[in-house]
Parts: structure tokens; sequence; C-alpha cells
């Protein structure tokens, strides 16, 4: 009876290791769609947006965007974490991703076990960016500004819990300035009304706000890294500029449902791998701010691990709630 349970069990293990392998020939068979849980326009929209052609190409089947905003990127987030773990619907995760499980009691997903790491893109500062007509021109006289002047200013975010809102409030903690938060649901609105003057300063991804300083739009006072940005080595840290210590980046990776297949994860993995060592990513990303650096699912499961930990004493200072 033992060995007849005992070459059940062999049996069933060679069959599912003939379905893996089968799927693994045969994925993808239909259109992969990649979850962006922002509006378009943002920095993960403007990133996915550049890879989803090469990966098309190494893939062999059309790579789609998929803007799922709302809920401080719960919304989307949720769709991914409840979609079949088959490889065809795949979330841009960033900073928000972590912080989330701070600033709400309950998530709608099993956070981090509903998803599968698939790999890390790379890493970014936020830039401080100001519209050209304000009387403060660099970091300092922002402080100084602000001191003088408390709860006047305002700041837009990308929405709670992004890296938007995240940054601005620790450098409020740090340098003990009184900000008033406007959060928008995507960077696209805020850097909008940033231009417009209806805001006083916003802490955008290089990405989002990249091309707003190029063209004289927004003038850039910092970047929040703890050294200074490749894209932007004249503009100074937040650090050198009077707050010394502070030091914050936004990340971006890719995550899919749980229980994703072994085989159809390397397979994800290669097409953005090869996406990203393309010569107008590397273009894009180094006019972005963009560190390109791949890692497998694990290097990304630790990086949301240790974010988690570092943002959750801030978000309980700093009282910050859900929207």
């Amino acid at each position: 009876m033992l060995r007849k349970t005992g070459l059940s069990i062999a049996g069933l293990a060679a069959a599912l290791l003939t379905a893996t392998a089968a799927v693994a020939q045969t994925y993808p068979e239909k259109p992969v769609r990649i979850v962006v849980p922002f509006p378009p326009g943002g920095g993960n929209d403007i990133i996915v947006r550049a890879m989803t052609e090469e990966m098309s190409k190494s893939l062999g089947q059309q790579v789609l965007v998929d803007n799922k905003p709302g809920a401080g990127t719960v919304i989307g987030t949720d769709h991914v974490a409840k979609s079949a773990p088959d490889g065809y619907t795949i979330l841009i995760a960033s900073f928000a991703f972590a912080v989330n499980p701070s600033l709400l009691a309950k998530l709608p997903y099993d956070h981090p076990k509903a998803f599968t790491p698939i790999t890390l893109i790379g890493r970014s500062p936020n830039i401080v960016i100001v519209p050209p007509d304000r009387p403060y021109k660099t970091m300092s006289e922002l402080t100084a500004y602000a001191k003088a002047n408390p709860g006047k200013l305002n700041y837009g975010s990308f929405g709670n819990g992004t890296s938007g809102h995240l940054a601005p409030e620790l450098y409020k903690i740090m340098a003990k300035v009184d900000i008033l938060h406007v959060p928008y649901k995507g960077s696209g609105q805020a850097i909008t009304d940033l231009i417009g003057g209806r805001l006083d300063v916003m802490f955008a991804t290089l990405s989002g706000g990249a091309a707003q300083v190029r063209s004289g739009k927004a003038r850039a006072l910092a970047v929040t890294s703890a050294t200074r940005s490749p894209a932007y080595p004249d503009v100074p840290t937040i650090a050198e500029s009077g707050v010394p210590g502070f030091a914050s980046e936004t990340w971006y990776g890719m995550l899919g449902p749980a229980g994703l297949q072994p085989a159809v994860v390397a397979k994800l993995h290669a097409a953005i791998k090869r996406a990203v060592e393309t010569e107008a990513f590397k273009k894009k990303a180094a006019s972005d701010g963009l560190v390109v650096n791949v890692g497998d699912g694990a290097a990304l499961g630790k990086l949301i691990d240790e974010e988690e930990k570092r943002w959750r004493p801030v978000v309980k200072e700093a009282k910050i709630k859900a929207n």
C-alpha cells in the first residue's frame, strides 16, 4: 500500500513537472498586461511605456499598459493580486507598495504574500521642483521661507503613501517646517497645477518632473537622494541644502500574482532585462535619472521588506492616514 502511494505521488509530481514545462514552452499565447496603479503621465507609466515595445519583441506577444489608478495604488494592486497566476497580468510596483501596509489597517490583499516578485528595475531620487516665479531659488531658501510662513505653502503629491508624499513629510520632520499636503490621483495633474502656479512645490519623480525642468516650466531646487543624480549633477541634494542626513529614493519593480510559475517568472524577467538594456531605454533612463539595477525576485522582495520597515515610523510620526 505504501509503495503504491509512493508511486502515485511520484507520478503526480512528474505530471506537474510536465505541465509546468509545457506552460514554459507555450507562454505567452496572448497579450500580457502591465497594470500601472496610477493615471497616465507619471513615473511608473513613463517607465512601463518605454519598455513595452522591446518586451513585446522578446515575448512574441503584445505587451499592453493598463492604467488602474485610485486609493493610493490599492485598486490596481488589488486587481493584480486577484488575477490568475498565469503571467498575463503583472504589476509595476513602486514606493507606495511598501508603504500602504503602514497607512491602512486592512488591505484587500494579503501583503506581500499575494504577489510573486519578478524583478527590480531600478531606483531614482525625487526632484524638488517649484514654479519659476516663486521667491525661493534654492532649497535652503525654500526652508527659510517655509519657516517664516508656517502653513502658508502647499505641496502636491501623486497620492497618499507615494514617494511624492512621504519624502516631503520626512523633509518637514527633519527641517521642522509646516507645509500643507495636497494629494492627487497621479503626478500628471499635480505637475499641471504646479506649472500653473496653483501649487508651491512638488517632490516629483525625476521621470515625471524632468521634462518640466528642461522646458523651463519648473525650477529644480534639489534631489532627495543621499548623493547627486548623474542626470542633474548641478542640482544639490537636500542633505547638502541644510537638512543633513536626509535621503529618500523611489524604486520600480515588477510583480505578478502569488503562484506564478518559476518558468513564467524567468521568461518575464528575461524580457524585462532585455528591454531595460536597450540603448533607447538606457538613454531615457539616463535623462530621467533612473539608475537601472535589474535583480532577481528575491532582491525585490528584500527591498520591499526594508522599505516597509523604514517608512513605518515616518508614517506614525507624521500621523499620515490613507485617503
